[in-house]
């Protein structure tokens, strides 16, 4: 299978997937555990019928198999789209499987995050919109990056970013029964709790270059820049430019969370070196004491070595029809 796909042309309602002579058909991949599941279903089974394809392939997620499973049977069955019902994890889980083939993937957002449909425009809070533009929108492909822990064999996959340190203490303490009560603010929570603690001694090449040496709390990959509220913690990170942005947070002092965010909010312009910015295909974190891991807001457990690695454009991907943010993709139209 490719993995460098060239730039697909667009497509737009009614585009031929080239599917055998019983004509088109989608599955949707949902978490039954997600509100409305049952609507979400509904909405697929009505614009299959609408759009004249068969009646689609209706798979569950379950705890032991969160979506790769489902993915492959799927694929056995031929279908033309994979539609995921769920949040990030299900979203990334289903991607997994799906980088590198021909099928195309289209996203019902049913998590608290939903970074990478927020990133596309995807609407978060209705599912009947985003289940039409699975079927009615425009068609993009997107890059991948895998990520491989502790030189482990098989290398995971994340659409959004992944990181360790800082962040990731952020995802692996953020308390579900508040996530339950308000949602993304429940990182927030997270986050101010998690603010004390140490730097940890870090290791990074980039792009195979000779590694340099520094103290940092976090270290994180972006594949898209922006999380919720519209903040974009990785400016000029675009998902289709064959690049990822790696960040480095090294606040220095009790003052130094300042710093951060001030160079947040100016989009990384500035020499400050608490927050700094490399673009690459590959890039190479060695620490001599584990920190947590997290991949699109899935805590991984701890890690002493990461290796990132850009597969361009390997995701084709559904997406409303409509201008696009030039923050997020390389050509902003349709």
């Amino acid at each position: 299978m490719p993995t460098d796909a060239p730039p697909e042309a667009i497509t737009g309602p009614g585009t031929d997937t080239g599917t055998g002579p019983g004509g088109r058909r989608a599955a949707l991949i949902i978490n039954p555990t997600k509100s409305p599941a049952d609507d979400v279903r509904d909405a697929v089974e009505r614009f299959s019928a609408e759009e004249g394809w068969e009646a689609p392939l209706v798979l569950e997620t379950t705890e032991e198999d969160p979506g790769q499973g489902q993915v492959r049977e799927a694929l056995d069955a031929a279908v033309d789209l994979v539609i995921v019902g769920g949040g990030d994890g299900t979203v990334r889980c289903v991607a997994e499987e799906l980088v590198g083939t021909d099928t195309l993937m289209a996203l019902v957002p049913l998590g608290t995050g939903n970074l990478l449909a927020r990133n596309l425009d995807i609407a978060v809070d209705d599912p009947t919109s985003a289940v039409e533009a699975a079927f009615r929108g425009t068609e993009r492909s997107i890059d991948v990056v895998h990520l491989t822990m502790d030189r482990a064999q098989d290398a995971q996959v994340f659409l959004v970013m992944a990181g360790l340190g800082y962040d990731a203490a952020i995802m692996s303490d953020t308390r579900e029964d508040l996530k339950d009560r308000v949602g993304w603010l429940a990182y927030v929570d997270a986050g101010i709790r998690n603010l004390p603690g140490e730097p940890a001694h870090a290791s990074i090449s980039i792009d195979g270059a000779a590694p340099f040496e520094c103290r940092l709390r976090s270290v994180m990959g972006g594949n898209c820049g922006k999380i919720m509220g519209g903040l974009e913690i990785f400016p000029g990170a675009k998902i289709d430019d064959g690049l990822m942005d790696l960040m480095t947070i090294a606040p220095k002092g009790r003052l130094g969370w300042l710093a951060v965010l001030g160079k947040l909010f100016v989009r990384g312009r500035g020499k400050d070196p608490s927050l700094q910015y490399h673009q690459c295909l590959t890039a190479e974190v060695t620490l001599r004491e584990p920190l947590e891991v997290q991949m699109d807001g899935d805590a991984l457990g701890a890690a002493t070595h990461l290796l990132f690695e850009v597969k361009p454009r390997s995701l084709r991907l559904r997406m409303p029809l409509g201008y696009k943010d030039p923050a997020v993709v390389s050509d902003p139209l349709p």
